[in-house]
């Protein structure tokens, strides 16, 4: 769906709306990776079109700014990125929630690795980059499960119409 049908069939209120939760949840007490970001980076696209990548990672930018800017966010956000980038696969809830759990577990790798390669915590070498990714597993448990939740309400949401229209594969595309 392109951003100006979005504007004129007035969604542009539920993906502010969207935007905003994602920025209030990010500053509401939570355990440790445990938000709707990697859920979020496929339904959106999902729900909105390709045009709305770049809107959820300026409000998770946003939220950054509030939280603070860390050295690790060129592997956050590109990761969240190229999560994105996946919606284009997704045809059904299955493939939707499957897409969501893979995205989660690509943030892992992908993030974990920058923390190898950026910091001093671990030695540079394959098992440094292994304790890393070890001592990472419980953050990727709370991604997982926060991920699975709210991969599941996004499928609530669209079953019964709430918010938004049941996914169409031709309104996604480019």
């Amino acid at each position: 769906m392109k951003f100006m049908e979005i504007v004129k069939n007035k969604k542009i209120v539920s993906f502010a709306s969207l935007c905003f939760f994602l920025f209030f949840f990010r500053y509401l007490p939570h355990p440790p990776n445990f938000t709707p970001v990697i859920a979020f980076g496929i339904y959106l696209p999902v729900i909105f079109g390709i045009w709305s990548i770049p809107f959820f990672i300026l409000s998770f930018a946003i939220t950054d700014f509030f939280v603070g800017f860390h050295s690790l966010m060129i592997w956050t956000w590109g990761s969240l990125v190229i999560i994105s980038l996946f919606f284009k696969l997704s045809y059904d809830a299955f493939s939707r929630v499957s897409l969501s759990l893979f995205g989660a577990c690509l943030f892992f790798i992908f993030t974990n690795f920058g923390v190898w390669l950026g910091s001093s915590y671990y030695e540079a070498n394959i098992q440094g980059l292994f304790s890393c990714y070890i001592m990472a597993i419980p953050f990727f448990t709370n991604t997982l499960i926060s991920t699975i939740i709210f991969s599941l309400l996004f499928e609530i949401l669209f079953k019964y119409r709430i918010f938004f229209q049941p996914y169409k594969l031709s309104e996604s595309k480019l």
